[in-house]
């Protein structure tokens, strides 16, 4: 079986999701208990390693905005 690698869409995600965080100044940890996750999860979704579910993406600790 092929191991599945990060796509382009994914890193640019990633990108996205890490750029927004910092701009909201909350640590990755303060993002991953809003969404009920990991910080190590997080990391791996701004890496683009795990994919991010339309979902999940969906779910904002910024509501307001």
């Amino acid at each position: 079986m092929a191991t599945k690698s990060a796509t382009n869409v994914d890193q640019q995600v990633g990108a996205r999701i890490r750029a927004r965080r910092q701009a909201l100044q909350i640590s990755q940890m303060a993002l991953g208990d809003s969404l009920g996750v990991t910080f190590q999860q997080v990391q791996k979704y701004e890496k683009g390693t795990n994919r991010v579910s339309s979902s999940r993406l969906a779910q904002s600790p910024d509501r307001n905005s």
